[in-house]
């Protein structure tokens, strides 16, 4: 087959593909990451790309207006390679799939934990239960008698006699690599050995035996793996210390910004290889950070926890997920066995643990598990909720007694996809603004403090409430019309406000919000609202039975509560009542890595859920209908909201 050779701007790297490969694959070809996240369908529009020179097919999208084509601007996913090209990629077009930075990272985790922090530390606003010490994986060193007449017992034995009087009588059990060397390490280190043994349910397994005294060497990785994000720590599993806290954007994005893309995406040759790899390559470089940053040695490295959604968790272990998105939408698990680490790739000691935490449905995962056992629902006498808002709004109502969750699809639009100028939570996005109601003069916020790139969620929720509380958008989601103002223009989308000029903004194009996007927003929020409704509802509550209300993800920790309840995303209730939890997720999956009472108190969690299927009620969608209005149709649901 005909190769191309294609030169990519401003990086200038060079690949070599074969002709008829698409412009977007042979950007990742050349670890150049676009924003596809329509998952290279051609329908988001965002991976804009300008060919300077060469031959390319590409059949005419509505994305791209005529006098672009005639530039030469195409869609990469759309677009083909018919000789050697040159081609630039925008700014806007460019996936930021870096590290996050300290700014972010800070924002990310607010109000949980902070890098570097004691785990003894309480949650702030939560009354946390401390559960026993004990690792999923400990090192205990042993002086052992050495065999005589008198004590013939078997090496094996004699080191399970002593491991046993470490964690009680439980089975024990060890691998063939391990006996085959076992006498000879024995002698050889005159009995003195270190026994690193690994609690698999009720059955315990004797990981590896080394030589000497190197129980104080043992440390273990925990990853929350969202949708968007993927956030880690290592952890001294000795000294019951966190050493580092990273964050890196999921590179699976390239394939989708959702789920189901990725899902359909994995059922395309070599999908769920490529989808596999771009996860575990990212946990592998953030593996190989923390121990060059921290000085500590690979193989001491012995477990690793992770929680995530139950899509995420099928594709970290290369299991086809198609079936999450068949009815009747069964996974083919929500409870992982703990398995060895190497199985699904992940590089610390080649004996090392992974443990997945159990999810509860196709759509409630081991994320929602690890938000009620950090948030401790689990053990309240009040009724109390946990909304984890993203691309989908996982929710959760229950206390001491019953547990009841369902899953709304709210879309990307909070992850700022699908938006004329969204944009993730990353360095530029606009994350705060006020907009004066006589002016219509807008301030506005950006994360690390840059010029603005385009809008994250926390903004738009702003941003709504701030056209909303001015006229300038009504109850419908509708831009006014009759409201003259130089911000306030018409669009090929219907009509538009500019929030920031493209001058300002250091971009090509300006900063806008268009009906539609406000119509995806209205949609995005009425699922959430609506969901939580119809949950209460069905346990024949009222919201204001609730006591309190736990906001979790990145999304949460920088969420305004009077601008959410404002626009109709969350339920009215006294502001004191909302306790934001920043990532809930990876604080659950910590607590299980710390200690096996955790562990096993998130199976039950686990297995106590009952999962509510939205779509199977009929209210559910007279629910949403009726929540498709700012903040919505029953206005008596939001008494403290004056327009």
């Amino acid at each position: 087959m005909d190769k191309c050779i294609i030169t990519f701007l401003p990086d200038n790297k060079k690949v070599v593909v074969d002709r008829g490969t698409s412009l977007l694959s042979a950007a990742l070809t050349a670890h150049i990451h676009l924003n596809s996240s329509c998952g290279g369908d051609g329908v988001c529009g965002k991976c804009r790309v300008l060919v300077k020179s060469g031959k390319v097919h590409a059949e005419p999208s509505g994305r791209i207006a005529p006098q672009d084509r005639n530039a030469g601007v195409y869609l990469a996913c759309q677009t083909l390679a018919e000789s050697d090209l040159t081609v630039e990629i925008f700014p806007e077009s460019r996936l930021d799939l870096s590290a996050l930075s300290r700014e972010e990272l800070a924002l990310r985790l607010r109000g949980i934990y902070a890098p570097a922090e004691d785990i003894q530390e309480a949650k702030p606003g939560l009354t946390q239960e401390v559960f026993a010490f004990r690792p999923l994986v400990e090192k205990f060193h042993f002086e052992l008698p050495a065999p005589d007449f008198n004590d013939k017992l078997s090496d094996l034995e004699r080191v399970c006699r002593a491991v046993q009087e470490k964690i009680g009588d439980a089975p024990l059990h060890t691998g063939l690599a391990n006996l085959r060397k076992l006498g000879e390490l024995l002698r050889t280190s005159s009995w003195s050995v270190t026994v690193a043994v690994a609690a698999k349910g009720p059955v315990y397994e004797i990981l590896a035996i080394e030589p000497g005294d190197s129980s104080q060497k043992n440390f273990g990785l925990v990853f929350d793996i969202g949708t968007t994000t993927i956030t880690g720590q290592l952890v001294d599993l000795t000294h019951k210390k966190v050493l580092g806290t990273k964050a890196t954007y999921n590179r699976q994005a390239t394939f989708g910004s959702d789920i189901i893309t990725r899902i359909i995406y994995a059922q395309a040759a070599d999908g769920l290889e490529k989808l596999h790899h771009a996860v575990v390559d990212v946990l592998n470089e953030m593996a190989e950070s923390f121990i060059e940053e921290h000085d500590v040695d690979l193989n001491d490295v012995t477990c690793v926890c992770v929680s995530g959604n139950t899509t995420m968790i099928h594709l970290l272990l290369r299991i086809d997920p198609s079936h999450i998105r068949q009815a009747p939408y069964v996974p083919t698990a929500n409870y992982i066995p703990a398995i060895r680490a190497a199985e699904a790739g992940l590089k610390i000691n080649p004996h090392g643990v992974l443990y997945c935490l159990p999810g509860v449905s196709s759509y409630v995962g081991g994320d929602i598990t690890a938000g009620v056992l950090s948030c401790e629902i689990f053990k309240s006498k009040d009724l109390e909720l946990l909304i984890d808002i993203g691309t989908n709004g996982e929710i959760v109502l229950g206390n001491n007694e019953w547990l009841i969750s369902c899953a709304a699809s709210a879309g990307p639009a909070f992850e700022g996809s699908g938006m004329a100028c969204g944009l993730r939570a990353v360095r530029g996005a606009i994350q705060a603004v006020h907009v004066d109601p006589e002016s219509l003069d807008v301030a506005y916020t950006t994360i690390g403090g840059d010029k603005p790139r385009g809008i994250c969620g926390s903004g738009y929720i702003d941003l709504v409430m701030q056209l909303l509380r001015a006229g300038v958008v009504d109850k419908n989601g509708k831009l006014n019309r009759e409201k003259a103002h130089s911000r306030l223009r018409p669009s090929s989308a219907g009509y538009e406000f500019v929030v920031v000029s493209g001058p300002q903004a250091g971009l090509d194009n300006d900063i806008v919000v268009t009906d539609a996007d406000l119509d995806n927003f209205k949609r995005a929020k009425a699922a959430i609202y609506s969901a939580v409704s119809l949950l209460v509802r069905h346990m024949e509550l009222k919201a204001g039975d609730i006591r309190r209300v736990f906001v979790a993800g990145g999304f949460g920790t920088s969420l305004n509560v009077e601008s959410a309840v404002f626009i109709g995303l969350i339920p009215d209730l006294p502001r004191e009542r909302y306790v934001f939890v920043g990532n809930s997720s990876l604080a659950g999956a910590r607590e299980v890595l710390l200690s096996r009472d955790a562990a096993q108190a998130c199976d039950r969690i686990a297995g106590n859920i009952t999962y509510f299927e939205l779509s199977t009620d009929a209210a559910y969608m007279d629910e949403y209908m009726a929540a498709l209005f700012f903040p919505h149709t029953d206005a008596g649901r939001f008494p403290s909201v004056k327009y």
